[in-house]
């Protein structure tokens, strides 16, 4: 109320409240309230999905999460329009913390791994796998990430991730690029972003070619050596733009490349709402930004002697949002 909105995440709010009819320029937030507390949650998801014109949403869910955990183990049956995705940030980015959790749920670990430790891992996330039915396993990495390295993060990768993903037939979705906790006291909010060395990617497209990878990277400085990566590996997708990349002129800079360099062979955006509603700005911006990319696209195509049919652009539109992603997730 102090400041115009103008930036992407205050934007935001305006959007979503703006949708719901709820005044956009007053400091008194009691109607805005009253109208979320009413709300019947099943009516408001399926009018939030209609607002943001998605179909259905892909979760990011930590085993480990003392608060999530528990409600999967006593969960029934799944929301249809809900998916699940094994999140592996505290088993890989902080085994020191969080190992005793899966001693303690009767695995058979140590701080040490051994290759009896490993397996228990592998034991582990094969049971949550079949808990949760996951579409992928994802963790966000640091901006010095490296990969082959002596760690217990690569031995994890190697020896317990990566053969549990080729075991059920899911990719790893590797979100590479955070510097943690450059501003502790902010908490949550105290992280920021570094630029990453991408030879630990190839390494890891390069050994493992019967996984595949789900990869956004934070820092914009890497993203056009990502699209080389994935024309030189079909195993490698590049996959939205996230967290400080999503913002409307680095979302145009990005997808311009992405076409210029893969065709239509990548997943342009995901939702990266940390709340439900935030999808309806998230999805209404992805659509503002990709329109007048798509059209300058197809005029270009014109320009230089070929036709392109509705249909066509129906098709493309098609899989960018979703088939791409279906077919490299093996979902549908």
């Amino acid at each position: 109320m102090d400041n115009t909105p103008v930036s992407e995440a205050t934007r935001g709010v305006i959007a979503v409240l703006h949708a719901f009819g709820l005044p956009t320029a007053s400091a008194d937030l009691t109607e805005a309230r009253k109208f979320f507390a009413a709300q019947r949650l099943e009516s408001h998801i399926q009018n939030v999905f209609k607002l943001a014109g998605i179909s259905e949403a892909i979760m990011t869910n930590d085993p480990l999460d003392p608060a999530e955990g528990p409600l999967w183990q006593n969960a029934g049956d799944k929301h249809p329009l809900f998916h699940a995705v094994v999140r592996l940030d505290r088993i890989l980015e902080k085994w020191n913390e969080h190992w005793p959790m899966l001693q303690a749920a009767g695995y058979q670990v140590e701080q040490t791994l051994s290759a009896a430790g490993v397996a228990e891992v592998r034991r582990f996330l094969t049971d949550w796998c079949a808990r949760m039915k996951p579409v992928y396993m994802a963790v966000s990495l640091v901006d010095d990430f490296q990969y082959p390295e002596e760690s217990i993060r690569a031995l994890l990768l190697k020896e317990a991730v990566l053969p549990v993903c080729r075991e059920v037939n899911i990719p790893l979705s590797l979100m590479i690029g955070v510097r943690r906790q450059v501003n502790p006291a902010i908490r949550l909010a105290g992280d920021g972003v570094g630029r990453a060395n991408l030879r630990a990617l190839e390494n890891l497209c390069r050994e493992f070619p019967q996984n595949r990878f789900l990869v956004s990277l934070l820092s914009r400085e890497n993203q056009h050596e990502l699209c080389v990566y994935a024309r030189k590996f079909s195993n490698l997708m590049p996959f939205g733009c996230w967290w400080f990349l999503n913002n409307p002129s680095i979302v145009e800079e990005m997808t311009r490349e992405r076409i210029e360099m893969l065709g239509m062979s990548f997943i342009p955006q995901h939702s990266d709402a940390r709340v439900l509603e935030q999808v309806i700005y998230k999805w209404r911006n992805t659509r503002r930004t990709m329109a007048p990319i798509l059209a300058n696209t197809y005029s270009l195509l014109i320009q230089d002697g070929r036709d392109v049919s509705r249909e066509q652009i129906k098709q493309d539109i098609q899989r960018l949002f979703r088939t791409n992603f279906q077919d490299f997730c093996q979902v549908g």
